[in-house]
């Protein structure tokens, strides 16, 4: 009996690899992980298409009740299914080592995630270095945990995936404390919002690690028909609308001639960034 963790990557129900979806026709139990990232397609499209039944695991499952997702398989063959690849968020790797020391078989099965699909833009994968998360703001929590990392990436001429937050079932405290339990719409972290966040980093910390005139790309719904690309510099795309969830951005390093050539054609029209080669 297996466990299955199985990537469905960045598209519809048809962007499941041939392996994960036999893997998905032999279980007995399906779970579609709803907390990290999020697909353009609901639950019942995916039940037609895989001709299975799927219970979803949102946050207080994959937090609180993972055993719900492991245990069944000491005794039946059992499917969790991740948006992108199955490694990329430390949650599934969580429930991996908890299903392996409860004794379960896990088997991965990987799929095209962000981490890969971001050198679309022409910005090569080998030159990028750390990959950061931007949360959310909130009035009295204001982290710049990223801030460090973006500055050493940049140091060292390297580009940063930067990963923005999304808030899906996050409960309402003040219903909660007149006893009711609700939730508050989801959230999904724009382009704009990381911007604006990114620069209001720079202005607290003022190390110098990018400012408003850095060229930066940003994405938006990779892996799908309308996804968007757009690069400038942050203030310039600050001014962009990006259109629907779910959205990525890079803060770039140095630049090479490659890398350049095929950013071009996602640049802003009439932009003020100027390439080094336009300097000659």
């Amino acid at each position: 009996m297996v466990l299955y963790i199985v990537g469905l990557g960045l598209g519809d129900e048809k962007d499941i690899t041939v392996r994960g979806l036999e893997a998905v026709k032999s279980c007995s139990k399906i779970f579609l992980e709803a907390y990290t990232s999020i697909l353009r397609v609901n639950k019942e499209r995916l039940e037609t298409f895989y001709e299975k039944s799927i219970t979803i695991a949102d946050r207080h499952t994959v937090e609180s009740e993972a055993e719900q997702i492991y245990e069944p398989a000491l005794t039946e063959d059992v499917a969790l299914l991740v948006v992108g690849d199955p490694v990329c968020a430390t949650t599934h790797t969580d429930i991996l080592i908890r299903a392996r020391d409860y004794g379960c078989k896990v088997e991965l099965i990987h799929n095209a995630s962000i981490m890969g699909a971001a050198g679309c833009c022409g910005l090569q994968l080998y030159n990028f270095g750390h990959t950061v998360s931007i949360p959310f703001y909130e009035e009295n929590w204001r982290p710049t945990s990223f801030y460090p990392k973006i500055k050493y990436n940049r140091l060292g001429g390297m580009h940063t995936l930067c990963l923005l937050d999304i808030k899906v079932k996050e409960p309402d405290f003040d219903a909660m404390m007149r006893g009711r339990t609700v939730f508050l719409p989801p959230r999904y972290m724009s382009v704009n919002t990381c911007i604006d966040q990114l620069l209001e980093a720079e202005e607290t910390i003022g190390e110098n690690a990018y400012s408003k005139d850095t060229l930066c790309v940003g994405l938006a719904r990779l892996g799908q028909p309308d996804q968007c690309i757009i690069a400038g510099t942050m203030q310039e795309l600050r001014e962009k609308d990006f259109g629907e969830p779910l959205h990525s951005f890079i803060v770039c390093g140095e630049t090479h001639d490659l890398e350049v050539e095929v950013l071009k054609h996602y640049m802003v029209k009439d932009s003020k960034y100027l390439f080094e080669e336009d300097t000659k």
